[in-house]
């Protein structure tokens, strides 16, 4: 085993370590007035609740495919780890999404007090608590890997070193795939309850009864502010999990395919315990004087990410140096995926922030109702991809030629992979910055139920629509990083094909392959289906349940009775867990079916059709829901009228479109074209014995 190995373990102790000292950081702060307490309390407890319903359907799933895949196992057509890999990957996938919703339930009160004192002082905790997630993710994602290297490592100690190396990364890339449908499960499931919940409190509580966003009457609020947890925090953890779990695997299948040796495969593992200590000290930097403007704080927050970034770049020119002096260009492909994803950072705060002309057309078509608004928004959406694809597309073009493709096509393509590693490598200090977006808002509704000053309101607002930019950045990050990532997997599905002596047909005219490009492109659109309508079915049992709130319990509307919280909590938990299943498997079960009736050729085809409209139709949606979320935020600032105005109801009408956009159907597909790729590579052999053609 190379010494260098060896600080793949001490980076995810450092990064698991550095996350408890800002959890604890976070505790020192107080939690403010009983009632603020109280609020927080019964955030806690919905999400908690929902959780435990979730994780519960979720084990029952993990449990049947583990048997499945233990009795393809036995029947020679898998290895024999690959069924432990796989719950191994969903558990700490999981447990990343459980502690950093832990961390923000716990914070979100401590938020809406420090807002008290500054708007400086409330970013200090809700970034700390959302580098907590950041860290979690990046720390249990190294100890999954450093675990399972070094048992295969042993395991299988008395192969051929290049034969050795090819089991191990055969095996690991299959955790892959627990990882990725824990991370399914957790957006789909979290996304229909946030947006379920978001859309019915607004549609009653803003448009028809004409109550501010998080007033304490409305059945909903609870529910809304349970939501942005398991959708936005657990969610978005488990997802950047598998993204970054994948990433490195696909990057070590590769280098054995490249020739790489033992060298190629350490190099990923080690630049992540580089972006572990740049994210550290990266986060340190993101601070800004007391009296600071939003403008001050969004500063703050680039200070810290491009600061890691360039640590991340000076560094890593002597590990590969030092670990590949003969294929110095890969340092290239290195820089191609931080570049890329520090360009699609900008791209997206430029469609979605409402400092910009595109957020603020949105605004401006609401003077003539919300056709227009929403009209706009869906333009806005499909004019922001193209930045990020090209951005994307200049990124693979770079890594594959840098790295010496033209001559060596099996070094490009682990180019590729090596630039998802590094685009990724910042993960710690890049998901901070999405994830302190759902505790500030939770803030701003802990802020207006607690009734506290106007000021504080204003302040949590300003966090929140930062929050607004920084997530649908992570959005872009998220999407582009799985991009690159998926690419990377069906690379290592091709090296996957031929290790079992198969030949494939990719010529675009071999019919297999068009009707799979046919059916991955169709994949992204009955996936998307399936989540919005999920989302509107329960948005309408929101709305139902509000209305007849408001009509039956006397008092309500005049703040004299409490309405029903936990009705409201349980009709969002029943329906997630319901409506989650179908697009869920369906992410699992298309790879296979299309594998046995057409042959591994075909499975290609789908994988790269999936890829390229999962990408570009995952941005469009992502930047439209930011686009009108801020859109309608920049209204409420007193912008065409203000609150309660003919153009404010307009807005919140869009923004009630794109919530399912942006958190529940956009972000799912980056996990889709990942769960598919990982499914096909874990279960290549079983699928190749079954195969109709081949």
């Amino acid at each position: 085993m190379h010494l260098l190995f060896w600080l793949t373990p001490i980076g995810a102790v450092l990064s698991l370590l550095f996350a408890l000292y800002l959890s604890r950081t976070t505790k020192k702060f107080d939690e403010g007035t009983e009632l603020m307490r109280e609020i927080a309390q019964a955030v806690r407890e919905g999400a908690k609740a929902y959780i435990k319903r979730q994780y519960s359907m979720v084990a029952i799933f993990f449990g049947i495919v583990f048997v499945l895949l233990l009795i393809i196992s036995l029947n020679k057509m898998l290895p024999i780890f690959v069924p432990f890999a796989f719950i191994s990957g969903g558990f700490f996938s999981g447990l990343s999404g459980f502690i950093g919703m832990t961390q923000a339930t716990d914070s979100s009160a401590r938020t809406a007090n420090a807002a008290r004192k500054s708007l400086n002082s409330a970013l200090r905790v809700a970034f700390a608590a959302g580098g907590v997630m950041g860290f979690v993710v990046v720390g249990l994602s190294l100890i999954d890997l450093s675990i399972w290297f070094i048992i295969l490592n042993w395991v299988y100690r008395n192969l051929p070193e290049a034969q050795k190396i090819q089991h191990i990364t055969s095996t690991m890339i299959c955790f892959g795939m627990g990882a990725s449908a824990q991370a399914l499960f957790a957006r789909v499931g979290g996304g229909i309850f946030t947006k379920a919940a978001d859309v019915g409190a607004d549609l009653v509580g803003k448009v028809e009864a004409g109550i501010p966003e998080d007033d304490p009457r409305n059945p909903a609020v609870i529910a809304d502010n349970v939501g942005d947890n398991v959708g936005d925090v657990a969610g978005m953890g488990a997802d950047l999990y598998e993204s970054y779990v994948g990433s490195i695997i696909a990057t070590m299948a590769l280098a054995v395919a490249a020739g790489l040796g033992i060298q190629g495969v350490i190099i990923p593992m080690v630049m992540a315990t580089v972006g572990v200590i740049s994210s550290i000290i990266g986060t340190f930097l993101v601070q800004t004087k007391e009296d600071a403007t939003q403008v001050a704080l969004l500063t703050a927050l680039r200070r810290g990410i491009w600061s890691a970034s360039i640590i991340v770049a000076v560094v890593s020119l002597f590990v590969i140096r030092y670990l590949l002096p003969h294929n110095f260009g890969i340092y290239w492909a290195v820089l191609a995926g931080l570049g890329s994803g520090v360009f699609i950072g900008f791209s997206t705060e430029f469609f979605t922030s409402d400092h910009y002309k595109p957020t603020r057309s949105i605004s401006d078509a609401s003077r003539t109702g919300p056709a227009t608004v929403i009209l706009q928004g869906i333009s806005v959406g499909m004019l922001s991809t193209a930045p990020p694809v090209l951005a994307v597309a200049v990124a693979i073009l770079a890594a594959f030629y840098l790295s010496g493709g033209a001559s060596h096509p099996e070094l490009g393509l682990f180019g590729v992979a090596i630039s998802a590693v590094g685009m990724l490598s910042t993960l710690g200090i890049t998901l901070a910055t999405d994830a302190y977006g759902p505790v500030a808002d939770n803030a701003g509704g802990n802020a207006q139920m607690a009734k506290l000053p106007e000021e504080v309101r204003k302040r949590t607002d300003a966090l929140d629509a930062l929050g607004n930019t920084t997530a649908a950045t992570g959005k872009g990050f998220a999407i582009g990083s799985a991009a690159l990532t998926a690419l990377a997997l069906i690379a290592a599905y091709q090296d996957q094909i031929r290790l079992f002596g198969e030949k494939l047909d990719l010529r675009i005219v071999n019919p297999p392959v068009m009707i799979g490009l046919f059916i991955g492109a169709m994949m992204p659109f009955a996936f998307c289906s399936q989540t919005i309508k999920a989302v509107g079915q329960a948005a309408g049992l929101i709305v139902v349940e509000v209305r007849r709130q408001f009509k039956e319990i006397k008092g309500l509307m005049d703040g004299k009775a409490k309405p029903d919280y936990a009705r409201a909590v349980h009709i969002c938990t029943v329906a997630a867990q319901h409506q989650m299943i179908v697009p869920s498997l369906m992410a699992v079960i298309v790879p296979i079916v299309v594998g046995i009736l057409l042959g591994p050729s075909a499975v290609v085809g789908l994988l790269a059709g999936a890829l390229v409209c999962g990408f570009t139709v995952a941005l469009m949606m992502a930047n439209s829901g930011g686009a009108w979320d801020n859109a309608k935020k920049y209204i409420e600032k007193g912008a065409f009228g203000g609150k309660g105005s003919f153009e404010h109801k307009a807005a919140v009408v869009g923004d009630t479109v794109g919530d399912p956009f942006k958190d529940t159907a956009g972000p799912s597909l980056n996990i889709l074209i990942k769960l598919m790729s990982t499914s096909s590579i874990t279960l290549a052999g079983f699928v190749l014995k079954m195969a109709l053609f081949k």
